[in-house]
């Protein structure tokens, strides 16, 4: 049969239910031709093998419709699903090991026992995407729960598996989605968005870590302009003064900060003024902080 006659019937479905349909899928992905839009529903395809051993590459299945289809046990290594709906599909104890699924339709699917490693989700679930493309809240907020479900699902699946590095992701992403269903100015939502700002729902150090440099940085800046005290001489930035001497200020007001956020107040440099109250709230800038630190530090350790 012709490779173009023989594609159309499986694009409008009528191979995908076929007794046969799993030793076709088989035959056509063997010619090693990208395989588009095929529709592929509700079919029998498991233990089926689509692994190209002839190349470094996997084969291409792209678009394709796999709805409420049975792939368990299948063998999928790196396979290209890019683009394909898995809504319902059944991948238990397949192998995705290194599979292609950016952007697909993952609600539903039942990746139980699957073998996972280092398979390319994308970089957002298909329903978040479409979310921020919506127009009407409703929509919005019926895709923001679907996108939910689907981070929850894989990050379940994840950590069964032992992968808390993606499980963590998939963590944080469905934190952010059920933010996303919250009343736009609710008290929640903005303690949620908070949370996520400091640290990404405790799964993002780094972000600790920026915070406290910005915080450093900010007071020092404010320390430098509204002045400290050493040994009876005010520290603070003087017009007059030369560049060098200036920057010698600045780094004594970046040195005041630091103790003043570690809270370890050696008491040799001390505040003035307003520099008293600058002051009060970098420390409890700190003690927040750095507590938020060791929490998220440890919590990624112990994974």
């Amino acid at each position: 049969m012709d490779k173009n006659v023989h594609d159309k019937a499986w694009q409008d479905g009528t191979l995908g239910e076929q007794p046969d349909a799993k030793e076709r899928l088989m035959e056509r992905a063997r010619t090693g031709e990208k395989m588009e839009n095929f529709a592929i529903t509700n079919g029998d395809y498991s233990h089926i093998n689509l692994v190209n051993r002839t190349s470094k590459t996997g084969y291409q299945l792209h678009n394709a419709d796999c709805y409420h289809s049975d792939f368990n046990h299948a063998h999928c290594f790196k396979l290209d699903l890019s683009g394909s709906s898995l809504m319902k599909a059944d991948f238990s104890f397949a192998n995705l090991h290194c599979a292609n699924l950016t952007g697909c339709n993952l609600l539903g699917t039942n990746f139980k026992g699957a073998k996972l490693e280092h398979v390319i989700w994308g970089d957002y679930a298909l329903q978040e995407q479409q979310a921020n493309d919506a127009k009407s809240i409703g929509e919005k907020l019926d895709l923001y729960q679907q996108a939910e479900e689907v981070y929850r699902n894989l990050r379940l699946v994840s950590e069964k598996q032992g992968l808390f590095e993606v499980a963590g992701t998939f963590f944080q992403r469905e934190m952010v989605m059920r933010r996303k269903q919250m009343p736009l100015w609710s008290i929640n939502r903005i303690i949620s968005k908070i949370v996520d700002m400091f640290c990404g729902y405790g799964e993002l150090p780094m972000r600790v870590v920026a915070f406290t440099w910005s915080v450093l940085i900010t007071f020092t800046f404010l320390f430098f302009f509204s002045g400290l005290v050493f040994n009876g001489e005010v520290i603070a930035y003087n017009a007059q003064a030369s560049f060098s001497e200036n920057v010698e200020e600045f780094l004594s007001c970046a040195y005041f900060s630091i103790v003043t956020f570690t809270t370890l107040g050696y008491g040799d440099i001390t505040p003035t003024g307003l520099s008293r109250v600058l002051a009060a709230i970098e420390a409890l800038f700190g003690s927040f902080t750095l507590a938020l630190f060791v929490v998220v530090f440890v919590k990624k350790m112990t994974r």
